[in-house]
């Protein structure tokens, strides 16, 4: 056998191996694009900043401004009422409690009225001004003589209260960065959100609840005292079962 016969053999499987010679066979068809979301409904009011709060609450001329106990109930537990978003778009919610102070109504405004698109977006409150005295002693002074001098007005926030709302002809994306550093500068615990992530979130709580398979509970604990858990636990723990610090 001559050494061509050897080599053409040789050739011809090399010659399979050329891209020339690939077959290629297209399997993508036409790509689809979701149209962009329609924004005609929504309408733009005069106002689009958010509104200044006044440092102290307005009292009539021929009234002290009363003074008031702490009051920690405001504070702790959920928010029955203002628990959901108005105007079903954007907004900042505390999943703790706490007290808001005028700096802080102060820094969510700023914040808002420099990254705000106030063609396309606008903004609301959804908390009250300060309104709850907070009374402080001089330095220095000695105990008793009675309750101190109003020092500063808070609002207390309970966990679930939504504090402010952002809507208008934008998507989650464009308002999320100015949500979020409203969100981490507040003194508790708060995050931003949309209508989308609340309905989820409510999903997975209901899920949760109908398909728990383990029947003890922190609730079934507490409530029948397992391992004598009472004496380690507070009041407000007997209520809210250690969900709401």
């Amino acid at each position: 056998m001559s050494s061509k016969m050897l080599i053409r053999p040789f050739q011809w499987s090399i010659g399979f191996l050329r891209p020339h010679n690939v077959e290629h066979t297209m399997s993508v068809g036409i790509k689809y694009f979701a149209p962009p979301k329609n924004y005609d409904d929504i309408e733009i009011p005069e106002r689009q900043r958010l509104r200044v709060f006044d440092k102290v609450p307005m009292y009539p001329s021929n009234l002290k401004p009363p003074k008031m106990q702490k009051r920690l109930r405001y504070m702790r537990g959920p928010e029955p009422l203002h628990t959901t978003l108005q105007l079903k778009q954007y907004g900042v919610v505390a999943t703790g409690g706490g007290r808001l102070r005028f700096e802080h109504f102060e820094m969510a405004r700023l914040v808002v009225a420099r990254k705000l698109d106030q063609k396309r977006m606008f903004a609301i409150w959804r908390v009250d001004p300060p309104w709850q005295p907070v009374t402080k002693k001089g330095q220095g002074q000695r105990m008793g003589g009675g309750k101190g001098a109003i020092d500063h007005y808070v609002t207390p926030i309970k966990a679930g209260r939504v504090i402010l709302e952002v809507a208008g002809k934008c998507e989650y994306a464009e308002v999320y960065n100015m949500l979020k550093i409203v969100a981490e500068r507040l003194p508790f615990k708060a995050e931003a959100v949309s209508q989308e992530i609340l309905e989820k979130k409510a999903l997975e709580e209901k899920w949760k609840e109908e398909n728990n398979q383990n029947h003890y509970t922190m609730k079934y604990i507490i409530q029948n005292n397992m391992g004598g858990c009472h004496r380690m636990l507070s009041p407000f723990d007997h209520v809210w079962h250690g969900k709401y610090l």
